[in-house]
């Protein structure tokens, strides 16, 4: 299904003729988010297609706010923050309509002295995963779906503010309101018509729940491609809404209303091309099906962290709210962590626990590495929820705080199996120096409570 959107002779006629004048070098980092290089395209044509370009290995190695932190073996002051190679997926060549005279492509991040790949870096983890599960006759497909919060405000008006007392698109509920998102529409159709041009495959737009929270949501594709085009589409949706004076939000939980989710769709094929889910057992799951599924419940908890990155994650995770915290699987049932739907050929399930700040290729690299557990340990699937999850009191239940997910990842027995160590302490470390920046700041909530008061 993947394809090039736009090959190398294209780029060089669009170079030649004076269309294009800037290639966009991108990797992504650990938190998901696009850094790189603008390369003025005769320069990427005649170097850096063959070379590559060099990018400090700091990138995977700071916090948010690029702030150099400590605990990392792969970069610090004590090994120099030397460089990376970033090395063009031609694959993931692109143009990148709102942003003229621009194209995109993708890196892939590798060591200078030849020793290979960057095993920490969040595409290279996917890659290995998918290895491991072809060794299975197997191929992963992915579809994300991302909720956001759009704002009238702009980012620099949100900076200046604190992000108080914004302005949200819509002042009501417009979940599947025609009224109520044709406020916004014009933005939204930019932003699904330009992320077409750029090779994505649009598939519909709709109100969700929060005040000016939308959902785009695009056709899946194999794991690699569909966590390519996330970060795209998201990368760019800010860039698009920045234009228009607005902006846009994907955190897990912007306010005490409904959070922002990215429910992930996961299926596996054969080598045939047909599905490996679908068979005659329950819930017409193979056996294949069945055992992928046990192997996704018995991983969860254990691969939170990749599910869950951030300390606002945990807040998304609401009593009767649509952020699943249960444990269980069940068909088209919205209140189970893993929901199973579609049919035939394109029986998928949904994994509802990821919130919008998700870093795609970790959560895919972890859909994957519960599938293989479960294929290759032959796990017995436990009996469909058919009811309300939330009320089982024998469900397992996902971490409620960033430090529960730290502790369950460093105490797996499946993490360093499936990931390897160095990955591991990698995002072990990434988990600590979050919470410990977080255990550092006084919040809103305690000035308010305490400033007077106490």
């Amino acid at each position: 299904m993947s394809r090039t959107p736009f090959s190398l002779e294209q780029l060089r006629v669009a170079v030649a003729e004076g269309e294009i004048d800037t290639v966009v070098l991108a990797l992504t980092d650990m938190q998901g988010r696009l850094q790189g290089k603008r390369i003025h395209a005769p320069f990427f044509l005649d170097n850096v297609l063959e070379n590559g370009s060099e990018g400090c290995n700091y990138l995977l190695a700071v916090d948010v706010d690029m702030n150099t932190v400590d605990g990392y073996a792969m970069s610090s002051w004590e090994r120099g923050y030397g460089d990376f190679a970033m090395k063009p997926d031609l694959d993931t060549l692109r143009r990148t309509p709102w942003q003229p005279g621009s194209a995109m492509v993708l890196a892939d991040l590798e060591w200078l002295d030849g020793s290979g790949p960057v095993v920490a870096s969040p595409r290279q983890i996917l890659r290995r995963q998918l290895d491991r599960l072809a060794a299975h006759g197997l191929t992963a497909y992915a579809g994300t779906e991302l909720e956001f919060v759009l704002y009238r405000d702009s980012y620099e008006e949100a900076w200046s503010r604190g992000y108080r007392d914004l302005t949200p698109a819509n002042q009501y509920n417009v979940d599947y309101s025609l009224l109520g998102t044709a406020r916004v529409e014009p933005l939204l159709r930019r932003i699904r018509t330009e992320m077409a041009a750029a090779g994505l495959t649009p598939e519909s737009a709709k109100g969700e729940c929060n005040l000016g929270q939308h959902e785009i949501a695009f056709r899946y594709d194999e794991a690699v491609a569909c966590a390519d085009h996330h970060v795209v589409y998201k990368n760019g949706a800010k860039e698009i809404a920045a234009q228009e004076g607005m902006a846009i939000t994907f955190m897990a939980k912007p306010n005490a209303r409904e959070g922002n989710s990215c429910h992930i769709h996961f299926s596996l094929r054969d080598a045939d091309g047909s599905s490996a889910m679908l068979g005659d057992g329950p819930a017409h799951l193979s056996v294949t099906g069945q055992r992928v599924l046990a192997g996704l419940l018995a991983t969860m908890r254990e691969f939170s962290l990749l599910f869950a990155p951030n300390i606002n994650s945990y807040k998304r995770y609401q009593p009767g709210s649509f952020a699943p915290t249960a444990l269980r699987w069940g068909t088209d049932n919205r209140t189970c962590a893993l929901r199973l739907v579609g049919h035939g050929q394109g029986m998928r399930v949904e994994n509802r626990v990821p919130g919008a700040d998700v870093n795609p290729y970790l959560a895919i690299a972890a859909l994957v590495a519960g599938a293989v557990h479960g294929i290759e340990h032959e796990l017995e699937l436990a009996e469909e929820c058919t009811g309300n999850a939330y009320d089982d009191p024998a469900a397992e239940r996902v971490p409620g705080t960033l430090r529960d997910a730290l502790d369950l990842w460093q105490g797996s027995t499946v993490a360093p199996e499936a990931f390897g160590d160095e990955v591991v302490a990698h995002y072990a470390n990434y988990a600590k120096v979050e919470l410990s920046a977080f255990d550092a700041a006084v919040t809103d909530w305690e000035l308010t409570r305490g400033f007077e008061r106490l």
